[in-house]
C-alpha cells in the first residue's frame, strides 16, 4: 500500500500518520479476527428521503417504497434504521402533541394517510432490523414564516414569548432553556415510547439553535452561573430526562449523534459529550458524526476516533460512528491539504470500519444517508466503489 505523508508542519502528526499506515497493513488480519463479533450497522433515513418516497404518494406506492428501503438494508446486511420521525415540531405518526408533518402531507396538520411509523416498524421488525425514532428536539421550522404553522403546533401559541425564537433567514426554534419546552420534548418522547414498539430514541447534533435564543430566560433566572455553564446544564437536564423517560420501558435505548469534533460540541452546541460518555443516566450510546477522511489536516479520522474511544468512561455506553457516504467523490472543503481524498480514494469507508473495530468501546457504525446507497442522481463512480468495497467486509 502506498504511503502518504501530509505536510502539516507538525512532526507529531506525521508520526501519527506513519503509525496509522503501519496499522493499515494488518487490517485484513484484524477483519478476520473480528468477523464473528456483533457489529451494529445503521443507516440514517432523513426527512429528505421521507419527502422523496412518501410525500404525495398513494398508500400502495409509499408502502412499496418503505418495503424496498427495508429490503435494501437487509440485502446489504444493515440492521439498524435511524428513522427521522420528527424533523420539526411535527410527526409522521398520529400524535396527540404534534401536528402531522409537511414532510409527508401537503400542509402541516392535515390527516395522515396512515401511520408511517407503525408501518416502518412492522416491516423492519419482520427482517430483524431495529428502528430508532430520530427526533430533532428544538427545530420548529426551517423558515421563519409563522403563517405556515398549524394551530395544532405547540409553537404556534408560543410565538412572541421567550419559549420560541423566530430567526430571519434561518427558521423557528424552541428555547432549550425553557422549562415548558423541555416538558414538551420529554412528553413527546414519552408518547413514542408508550405507543410504539420502537427499539430506541435518537437525537442528532442540533442542540443550541442560536446565541440569543435563551438570553431573556438567562436574565430572568438570575443565575449565578456563567451563560456557558447555564446552557450546558439545560442541555444536560433534557438529555437526562429523556434517558429516564426511555428507561421506564424495557428493551429501549437512548442515543445521540453529536458532532465529530468534540470541542465544537461544547463551543457551538453546548453538548456535554464527556459527561454523557462518563457518567450514568445520560445515554446508552454515542454515535458521533465522524465525517473525516484519514488525511483531513485538521481532524484526521484515526485521531478523532481514538479521542472518542478515550472519553468513554462508563462501560455501559456503547460507541458507534456515523460515516460520510455522502462525501464520496467530492471535495472535502474543510480538510485543507486533504481536500481531494474522497476523490482520489474509493475505499475510505471500508478502512474506517476496519480501523474502528480495534477500538475498546466500538460497537458499530452507521451511514449518512440512505439515498446515497441507492439513488443514481446522488451517486458518482466513487460512491459506487465505496459501497462495493464496504460490502467486502459486511457478511
Amino acid at each position: 500500500m502506498k504511503i502518504k505523508i501530509v505536510a502539516v508542519g507538525s512532526f507529531v502528526l506525521i508520526l501519527s500518520l506513519f503509525f496509522f499506515q503501519s496499522n493499515v497493513l494488518t487490517l485484513n488480519d484484524v477483519a478476520k479476527e473480528k468477523e464473528e463479533e456483533l457489529e451494529t450497522r445503521g443507516v440514517f433515513l432523513s426527512y429528505i428521503e421521507l419527502k422523496k418516497y412518501l410525500y404525495q404518494k398513494d398508500d400502495k406506492t409509499s408502502k412499496k417504497n418503505i418495503r424496498k428501503i427495508i429490503k435494501t438494508m437487509k440485502d446489504m446486511h444493515f440492521d439498524l434504521l435511524i428513522l427521522q420521525v420528527r424533523s420539526f415540531s411535527d410527526a409522521i405518526y398520529p400524535s396527540h402533541i404534534f401536528p402531522s408533518s409537511k414532510v409527508v402531507v401537503t400542509k402541516e396538520g392535515e390527516p395522515l394517510p396512515y401511520d408511517y411509523l407503525d408501518y416502518f416498524l412492522k416491516e423492519a421488525h419482520k427482517e430483524n432490523i431495529e428502528v430508532h425514532a430520530w427526533i430533532n428536539p428544538y427545530r420548529v421550522s426551517s423558515n421563519a414564516n409563522i403563517g405556515e404553522l398549524s394551530v395544532k403546533n405547540p409553537a404556534s401559541s408560543w410565538i412572541g414569548t421567550s419559549r420560541v425564537e423566530v430567526i430571519p433567514d434561518k427558521g423557528i426554534y424552541y428555547n432549550p432553556a425553557s422549562t415548558e419546552v423541555k416538558d414538551l420534548i420529554v412528553k413527546g418522547v414519552e408518547e413514542l415510547v408508550e405507543s410504539y414498539d420502537i427499539d430506541g430514541i435518537h437525537l442528532d447534533d442540533y442542540f443550541y439553535p442560536s446565541k440569543t435564543v435563551d438570553l431573556v430566560s438567562y436574565e430572568e433566572s438570575a443565575s449565578t452561573k456563567s451563560l456557558y455553564a447555564y446552557r450546558l446544564d439545560h442541555v444536560n437536564d433534557l438529555v437526562k430526562r429523556i434517558y429516564q423517560t426511555v428507561h421506564k420501558k424495557e428493551n429501549i435505548v437512548f442515543g445521540i449523534s453529536p458532532q465529530g469534533n468534540i470541542e465544537n460540541n461544547y463551543e457551538s452546541q453546548f453538548a456535554d459529550v464527556r459527561t454523557w460518555a462518563s457518567e450514568k443516566g445520560y445515554v446508552d450510546y454515542l454515535m458521533p458524526q465522524v465525517y473525516y477522511g484519514f488525511y483531513n489536516e485538521a481532524k484526521p479520522y484515526y485521531e478523532v476516533v481514538k479521542e472518542w474511544d478515550s472519553i468513554i468512561k462508563n462501560k455501559d455506553v456503547s460507541l458507534y460512528f456515523t460515516l460520510a457516504l455522502y462525501k464520496a467523490g467530492s471535495i472535502d472543503q474543510f480538510a485543507k491539504s486533504g481536500a481531494n481524498e474522497w476523490i482520489d480514494e474509493n475505499d475510505i469507508l471500508k478502512k474506517e470500519v476496519l480501523i474502528a473495530r480495534n477500538l475498546s468501546h466500538y460497537k458499530g457504525f452507521s451511514l449518512f444517508r440512505y439515498d446515497y446507497l441507492v439513488s443514481p442522481d446522488l451517486q458518482v463512480e466513487n460512491t459506487i466503489q465505496e459501497i462495493d468495497h464496504l460490502k467486502e467486509i459486511l457478511n
